[in-house]
């Protein structure tokens, strides 16, 4: 895949420019592709949990919220997770995760690829949107497909089906998206690569986040009288703060250029954090909700899931057109809001109550969070780095988007475990239920504040020049 470094960029605008409008279609959709894959991977999951978790005669809510995390954490091989059936659950954990890694691998290029070849402006701002519309719309499908697999044929044709559609993007891909080669310079010898990839600072940062994540998600299964388990806590925080100083102490080509951001760039990335920790929460307890407490089948959730689909491709297109004309910060708070009232939507409706009514309504607010908050978020770090630093930038943004779920799914894992009883019950399973949902409102809270402050921050130094110039007069 084309790496965003160099001149290289300066080589796919050229090429844009020679593209027809078919084939850019082509390349665009091609590109939107790698969000489609990797936000399909969430609903295939969603839909078939209790059938699948049947096949492995596994009941346990904390390992069943790892079918869900451990690909988060990565975000491949495609057709591990088909074939794990012959085996165990833990093949299926572990198969999800390598499914991550092929989502790790498609979206920081996919959005650098975006980045590097549109110019800044109202196409460039509608392309974005577009592809985080592909999000909403791709979990929808995955989880109907995952539902009519699951329930009226084999699951594991779920995940041989995903192959078979991610070969043919694949082969596409070689067609419509350009061949393009590196130049950059550096030592080829073994040392030499190891600088060049910063694997020192590698190392240190994903066997952090990875340590962190796996005692935060264990922790609700084994409890955290665990040894092991606060023990991994804590060589995760360690290994975390080494990586913190390996890159700006000790690497030569340090993996995130620290100095190429604002501070700003801190606070888009706490909101993206805040917004899609508290939707991972919510997609996972909306699914266990309709199923385990309201006994609705896989199939019926996934037809009752289908507003998001339509209601993401409004967002998107109302994304695109105000990103033109209203601040991303704005924006950012737009979306925050969404994500917070969808998550008490669903926490406060009651078990008997109509679809029509707080479900169907928190349905319709859901994916203005998710669709306003990734493009906005996207494209502010786009803009705000240089074209080198694209892929740096897109990469951040995955990694928080798709970390953070996994993260609060073992948050509300701990707090649904302490809240709950036991779970002995159908209403100390709602119980836990809610209090994950609850957790969830505070994060969307947070991340309304912070976006709040960014966006204050931003009119208040929009407010300085005007009166230093005012004072010089």
């Amino acid at each position: 895949m084309v790496g965003p470094l160099g001149h290289e960029t300066y080589v796919l605008e050229f090429l844009l420019t020679t593209f027809s409008p078919v084939h850019e279609v082509i390349f665009v959709a091609i590109v939107c592709m790698g969000q489609f894959m990797t936000q399909t991977n969430i609903g295939v999951c969603l839909s078939p949990l209790d059938i699948v978790g049947d096949s492995f005669y596994i009941e346990a809510p904390g390992i069943l919220s790892w079918f869900m995390a451990g690909y988060s954490l990565t975000v491949g091989t495609f057709i591990l997770a088909g074939l794990s059936v012959y085996s165990n659950y833990i093949l299926f954990i572990f198969a999800r995760v390598f499914q991550g890694i092929g989502g790790a691998l498609l979206m920081p290029n996919a959005l650098a690829l975006l980045g590097a070849t549109y110019q800044p402006g109202k196409k460039k701002n509608m392309i974005f949107a577009i592809f985080g519309a592909a999000a909403p719309n791709s979990a929808l499908l995955g989880s109907v497909f995952g539902a009519i697999f699951s329930q009226l044929a084999w699951w594991p044709w779920t995940y041989r089906a995903q192959a078979i559609v991610a070969l043919c993007c694949a082969a596409l891909g070689l067609l419509v998206i350009p061949s393009i080669h590196h130049d950059t310079p550096f030592d080829k010898s073994f040392l030499g690569l190891l600088k060049a990839l910063d694997a020192l600072g590698g190392a240190c940062g994903i066997g952090g986040l990875v340590l962190v994540n796996i005692a935060w998600n264990q922790a609700p299964t084994v409890g955290w009288s665990e040894p092991y388990v606060y023990v991994l806590l804590i060589i995760g925080i360690l290994s975390i703060a080494a990586f913190f100083y390996v890159e700006f102490r000790v690497a030569a080509h340090p993996l995130i250029p620290f100095h190429a951001f604002s501070r700003d760039v801190s606070f888009v990335l706490g909101c993206v954090a805040c917004g899609w920790g508290s939707f991972g929460i919510w997609i996972y307890c909306f699914w266990r909700f309709e199923e385990k407490i309201r006994q609705v089948t896989p199939l019926l959730t996934s037809a009752q899931f289908v507003p998001v689909g339509p209601m993401g491709i409004i967002a998107c297109v109302v994304t695109g057109w105000l990103m033109g004309r209203m601040r991303p910060g704005l924006i950012m708070v737009l979306s925050m809001s969404a994500f917070t009232l969808g998550n008490v939507f669903i926490a406060i409706a009651p078990v008997h109550q109509t679809y029509w009514a707080l479900t169907f309504v928190c349905l319709l607010v859901i994916p203005w969070g998710m669709d306003m908050s990734f493009p906005a978020a996207t494209l502010m770090l786009s803009n705000a780095v240089e074209r080198k630093h694209q892929g740096v930038a897109a990469s951040l943004v995955t990694t928080i988007v798709n970390y953070s779920i996994s993260l609060s799914l073992g948050l509300a894992g701990t707090v649904e475990v302490h809240v709950n009883n036991g779970g002995h019950t159908p209403d100390d399973v709602l119980k836990g239920y809610r209090g994950a949902l609850y957790l969830a409102v505070g994060l969307g809270g947070l991340g309304m504040f912070l976006s709040a402050i960014y966006v204050f921050k931003g009119y208040r130094a929009e407010r300085q020049p005007a009166k230093a110039r005012h004072e010089e007069a």
